[in-house]
This record gives C-alpha cells, structure tokens and sequence, in this order.
C-alpha cells in the first residue's frame, strides 16, 4: 500500500498505480456499494490537498449522496443545480477552478475552493458522479482531469 508522501498524484504514473489498486479492491467484488466505498477511500488516500471525495448517484432525476470520504454532504442534490447537478444533467466533466465565481454553487463544506466533477455513465444511462473537492483554489490539472476519468472507467466497469 502507498501514502499520501509517497504519491501526490501529479503524475500519470503514479495514477496508473492508483488504478491498478482500484482494480485490485474491486475485480472479485459485484456489489455497488462496496467498490464505490473503496474507490473513494482509495483517491482520498491517493490525492493530496483534497477535502471532499465521493459519489453521488443518480435516483429519478436528482443525486443522492453516496459513498465517500470528508464532512457530512448535502444529500441531495436536483439535477442541474450546482456543479454536480450540472455535470449529471449535461452528461459532461466538470473542472471548476473556483467554484465561488460558479453561478449557483451549492456550498456543502465552506472551505472547498475548486471542484471537478465526472459523470458515470454505463450503456448510455447515468449510474451518478464522482465528485471531488479541494479548499486551494485551481487544485485540478487536465493530468487530474485525464487520469480521474480512466480511474472513473475502469471503476464503471464493476458498477
């Protein structure tokens, strides 16, 4: 197992490792619940300057809070609304540099600064998001961007 120290994730390498360990945890396991738990704690573990990893999943046209690492969240959230509603109702990534200048961002943790959101989507039908969050302004990199969606379609697969 690796550290915080021992990998920053600020490089495609040590992404690659992150994924194979997610693969790891979840390979032999079918429940949902379970591999989006280890997926969260896993990137909570693997990223540095965060403080708000997990999923939301989609339920009859709103997210509803899954698992994930950090402070109690909102446990709802209406497709559309803030930056995870609209990443799930866009069907897009979502990479927010700051999400106070974010037009009706909805603050859960006060000190979360920057964002990204990426959409799961399996056989065209939204499973819910992966949403994380950071308290330093500009956090997410396009090599976060790139990795944290192979991380999301290698986990998508088990989902």
């Amino acid at each position: 197992m690796f550290t915080v120290e021992t990998y920053k994730g600020n490089n495609e390498k040590d992404y690659e490792m992150v994924i194979k360990q997610l693969l790891a945890l979840i390979e032999d396991e079918s429940d949902q619940i379970a591999n989006l738990s280890n997926a969260s704690a896993l990137l909570n573990q693997f990223l540095a300057d965060i403080n708000w990893v997990g999923f939301y999943l989609a339920k009859e046209g709103e997210l509803v809070l899954g698992p994930f690492q950090g402070l109690p969240a909102c446990v709802r959230i209406p497709f559309g609304k803030g930056v995870c509603g609209t990443s799930a109702s866009e069907r897009k990534l979502m990479r927010v540099e700051d999400v106070h200048e974010f037009p009706g961002h909805i603050a859960c943790d006060a000190a979360s600064r920057s964002e990204i959101v990426i959409p799961l989507i399996k056989d065209d039908n939204l499973i819910g998001v992966l949403d994380i969050d950071s308290p330093s302004v500009g956090r997410f990199t396009e090599l976060d961007e790139t990795m944290l969606v192979k991380f999301s379609e290698a986990l998508i697969n088990y989902l």
